[in-house]
């Protein structure tokens, strides 16, 4: 794999893959490009991985949530990587293209409120609130938690991918070519 041939940290092959995490390797560290970057620095890929589980499998938030906040943060960011492999769970989970495309503006009800929750954090490093209470009202204390979480986790991924142009994973990018949103 190679990202761009400037980069100092492409997405590392499985034979430059690091001795000391081959076990990651085989799981979801080997299956993106932003993981094989981040192999880079093995003890932070490592100790990012139980963090990854929470916020990516076990978020009070839910799949369809998430996939709300990471779409508007990754928006927000600019990150062209985490937008289109988002666009991609997004439609897995049954989004419609408008849904998705709402996300780039002001979405209405739930979604809106999630989006306007993430737009309080880009622009106000905070939740003030009347919107945690309004958040919290509608989908509970943990999930507005694990919303400041995922936002945290996403805008990390995004200041690597962003930082050293990591290329978008194949299946994505014949995805995002075969049918743009």
């Amino acid at each position: 794999m190679t990202g761009t041939p400037l980069s100092p940290c492409p997405p590392l092959s499985d034979a430059e893959w690091p001795a000391d995490i081959a076990d990651l390797r085989a799981g979801f560290a080997g299956a993106l490009n932003v993981y094989r970057v981040m192999a880079h620095h093995p003890a932070l890929l490592r100790a990012w991985a139980p963090l990854r589980q929470h916020v990516v499998k076990d978020s009070a938030l839910g799949a369809e949530r998430s996939e709300v906040v990471i779409l508007r943060a990754a928006h927000r960011m600019g990150s062209a990587y985490e937008w289109a492999h988002h666009v991609s769970r997004a439609r897995v989970l049954g989004f419609s293209e408008a849904r998705i495309a709402a996300l780039r503006g002001v979405p209405e009800g739930e979604d809106g409120l999630i989006a306007r929750a993430v737009d309080a954090l880009f622009d106000l490093r905070r939740l003030p609130a009347g919107l945690e209470a309004e958040l919290a009202g509608v989908i509970g204390r943990a999930a507005v938690i694990d919303l400041m979480a995922t936002v945290g986790f996403y805008s990390v991924l995004g200041y690597l991918l962003m930082t050293y142009d990591t290329p978008l994973d194949a299946a994505v990018a014949a995805e995002m070519q075969a049918a743009p949103l």
